[in-house]
């Protein structure tokens, strides 16, 4: 028993982890006992994990994710960027990022990055709001408080929509 869950966790945090996954998917991955559709991979059988397992560990990962890519995304820019197909991928990336983020942050500051990593839908969460951050050139401080506010709302979002709570809307 203690294997199986100590295997749900390490998938989970590898799901989180994913640039196109993140919490909008490891959450109803976790909490699921259903096979859940994911994108590029076809139907994984949920964990179904408890709540107070499943949040702490997306949450955590996530946060976490957010800082570690603040620091290493000018390392790994110049690094990936040799590659001509990396470097047209990245342009095409930051052009998106900063037409989608650009207008959040500058009108609300750290809440409106907050906001845009907090938003579920596709194209925003940390990977984006951290390249965003980059991008423009906000402090570490505001990133942080930034990401940890946005994970939170996305946390909130995605649980309320996995558990149903959000079927009246």
């Amino acid at each position: 028993m203690i294997f199986v869950s100590l295997h749900n966790i390490f998938y989970l945090v590898l799901f989180t982890l994913a640039p196109v996954f993140e919490l909008r998917w490891s959450i109803p991955l976790g909490l699921w006992s259903k096979p859940v559709e994911l994108p590029f991979v076809g139907a994984v059988s949920g964990f179904g994990m408890p709540l107070f397992e499943v949040l702490p560990i997306v949450v955590i990962t996530n946060i976490l994710l957010g800082i570690f890519l603040y620091f290493a995304l000018d390392f790994l820019v110049r690094l990936f960027t040799r590659v001509q197909y990396i470097k047209v991928l990245y342009e095409r990336i930051v052009a998106r990022t900063q037409r989608k983020a650009k207008p959040f942050v500058e009108k609300y500051g750290v809440i409106g990055l907050a906001i845009f990593i907090g938003i579920p839908l596709p194209g925003s969460g940390v990977w984006t709001g951290a390249l965003a951050a980059f991008l423009l050139g906000v402090r570490f401080r505001d990133f942080a408080i930034a990401c940890v506010i946005g994970v939170l709302i996305a946390t909130a979002i995605v649980t309320a929509v996995t558990l149903g709570l959000l079927n009246g809307f």
